[in-house]
């Protein structure tokens, strides 16, 4: 679908338009997506800056939704105007074509795509989870559909770069670790 229509579908709507008579000067600064092959389960949201810096996150699974940032941002987000021309669903076959220019086989599970402005263009920023415990950053300018950055870590590679003084998760007691056998001590006669 192309992100036209999520952004009318906000736009267009009753909390939208209430939200921008109270802040007639916030912008779309940014796009967020999840696109989820196996489940089937997809989440669309846009991001809209406000003056003070804050960001108010319109949702789009089960209605429109608000919600507005507690906090503000630290990096300001510049404005995304224009006609976004990259369909979400042609996300997945720049990513795959791209795979196999570079020997990559494993299949792609899931997207986690960012729309946003980077080095004054319109960039999608692709985190994208992928069978084998593989994960690629791919980003792609949206003008011409063009890979700018390609990069493949396998979850062993991100385990690695973990600062060692980290606190580390405690062990639950075998008892009460999910999944785990239920184990009852025999009464003596």
């Amino acid at each position: 679908m192309k992100f036209d229509h999520y952004q009318g579908r906000v736009e267009s709507s009753k909390e939208f338009k209430d939200f921008k008579k109270e802040h007639k000067k916030a912008y779309l600064g940014a796009g967020f997506f999840i696109l989820d092959f196996e489940a089937g389960k997809n989440s669309h949201q846009l991001d809209y800056v406000l003056p003070n810096g804050k960001i108010a996150t319109f949702m789009l699974d089960e209605g429109i939704k608000m919600k507005i940032s507690e906090q503000a941002v630290k990096k300001e987000l510049p404005e995304i105007s224009g006609k976004i021309k990259t369909d979400l669903e042609a996300l997945k076959g720049i990513v795959h074509d791209e795979m196999r220019n570079r020997n990559v086989t494993d299949e792609v599970k899931k997207i986690i795509a960012v729309l946003h402005i980077l080095d004054n263009k319109v960039v999608w920023n692709l985190q994208c989870i992928l069978n084998g415990l593989s994960i690629i950053n791919v980003h792609v300018d949206d003008s011409d559909q063009s890979v700018l950055k390609f990069e493949k870590y396998s979850l062993m590679d991100i385990m690695k770069m973990m600062p060692k003084n980290m606190p580390q998760p405690k062990a639950l007691p075998p008892q009460q670790q999910p999944n785990a056998p239920q184990v009852e001590e025999k009464k003596k006669k």
